[in-house]
């Protein structure tokens, strides 16, 4: 993480909150009990990622009075509630569709480049006074990791019923992207 002296309370509380979730998330996803089906795989190790997109949402809910960023995080809460139930559904069904060791070696590989990208650089983000913009900072990194891992699913065999929830996460997860860095561009105008 980025070190920052005189930090307000507000940041070193909401901070101290963001590394606990992050690190929760990193020891889930790379901890996950994987099988044989990527279908599997891809949704037990998301499952933790959306979790933490949420506890970071309402993280910030607790210290952001930025109305822009008030909608992001509420909508990011809402959808990947959801997000994690539609998986939950499919979990069981899915799982019985299973991949070869060279997809899965494949894919396996890829994904663990994508994740620790993403992981040093959420490690890495921004530490400042302003929440907003350490908020930003560690989102959009993890709504990369999120679509370039739902990319890599899709390259492989998996079940039907999983398909339209990645296509799902890679278009909202562009779209809060776009929403992130415009808000991100208004805050560093008026000096964060």
């Amino acid at each position: 993480m980025n070190k920052k002296c005189n930090l307000s309370n507000n940041a070193r509380n909401y901070i101290n909150d963001f590394r606990k979730i992050l690190e929760d998330m990193i020891s889930e996803m790379t901890n996950a009990e994987l099988t044989d089906s990527i279908s599997h795989n891809f949704i037990v190790q998301m499952i933790p990622h959306h979790c933490a997109a949420i506890e970071m949402s309402k993280n910030v809910l607790k210290y952001t009075t930025n109305i822009a960023l008030e909608r992001i995080a509420s909508n990011i809460i809402t959808d990947q509630t959801q997000s994690i139930e539609n998986m939950e559904k499919i979990k069981n069904e899915c799982s019985l569709l299973c991949n070869s060791h060279h997809d899965l070696c494949k894919y396996n590989k890829d994904f663990e480049s994508i994740t620790n990208v993403m992981f040093a650089q959420m490690s890495n983000s921004l530490v400042t006074n302003n929440i907003n913009i350490n908020f930003i900072s560690e989102r959009i990194p993890h709504h990369r990791g999120a679509i370039q891992m739902s990319n890599n699913a899709l390259k492989y065999d998996i079940c039907s019923e999983l398909k339209p929830m990645l296509y799902a996460i890679i278009k909202s997860q562009r779209e809060e992207i776009k929403q992130m860095q415009c808000l991100f561009n208004r805050l560093k105008r008026h000096n964060f």
